[in-house]
């Protein structure tokens, strides 16, 4: 067999490996009916979908939560705009049943469902878990920061990446500070290239400083990068130990 034959037989071997794997792991969603019981309104962040939480939403409805994980175009739309669109859909599913109504947030996601929190809420609200959402803003979206083409980079992401920036005059700022139970899960794992722009540490996109909230519940570091929060099996735990006891299990061992 040919060196090229051989490679591609281990990629073929090792696709049908990862997606048996990934199949597993999402089986909860595609084969759990959870109506009736506690509801998780998930909620993904910028430049997203639904899907990108599917490996989330799979450990919350394993762990018997009613989950309803919302799209949104995260770049089409100012984050107030955004809110409006997300919050019909909440309603629909959750404002007005017996059942407690949870809210997980991942980056801008989080930010959204602050916002709506802060606007209305359901009758019965539970605890809500941010994952990596940048409460104080992102330097990333502000103009100063010396990166080539930023205002050209900023253009093409979007009203709601722009909104993102530090300082007062930010959407983070703007929202009301939490008066309902609130658990914040920030990733450590940054880059090189982060380490030049955001104080540190960081996620590679958000401060662990921006991260933090003032009147949250309780607050946890995980050695993680932005974009594998919303995968990653600890913070999963993270979020399923909140949502149960409105503490994180701070003896669990992270990553």
């Amino acid at each position: 067999m040919s060196r090229m034959k051989k490679a591609l037989a281990i990629l073929v071997v090792a696709g049908i490996v990862a997606g048996g794997y990934l199949l597993v792991r999402i089986a909860p969603v595609l084969t759990t009916d959870n109506t009736g019981a506690e509801k998780v309104v998930l909620l993904h962040g910028f430049g997203r979908s639904d899907l990108s939480m599917l490996l989330l939403n799979s450990a919350l409805t394993e762990a018997g939560y009613d989950v309803h994980s919302l799209d949104y175009a995260s770049i089409d739309e100012a984050p107030e705009a955004l809110v409006e669109i997300i919050a019909e859909d909440i309603n629909n599913c959750c404002k007005n049943g017996a059942e407690t109504v949870h809210f997980v947030g991942h980056s801008l996601g989080g930010l959204l469902l602050r916002d709506y929190l802060g606007r209305q809420r359901p009758e019965e609200l539970g605890h809500v878990v941010l994952i990596g959402s940048p409460n104080k803003g992102s330097e990333l979206a502000d103009a100063d920061l010396g990166i080539a083409a930023q205002e050209t980079l900023l253009g093409w992401a979007g009203p709601s990446a722009q909104a993102l920036h530090t300082g007062p005059d930010g959407y983070a700022a703007s929202l009301p500070a939490p008066d309902y139970s609130v658990g914040v899960i920030a990733g450590n794992r940054g880059n090189h290239m982060s380490d030049k722009w955001l104080p540190t540490p960081n996620d590679g996109v958000v401060s662990v400083e921006s991260a933090r909230l003032d009147g949250m519940t309780d607050f946890i570091e995980v050695e993680v990068t932005h974009w594998d929060m919303r995968r990653d099996q600890v913070v999963a735990e993270l979020v399923i130990d909140f949502l149960r006891h409105g503490r994180f299990d701070h003896e669990r061992e992270l990553q």
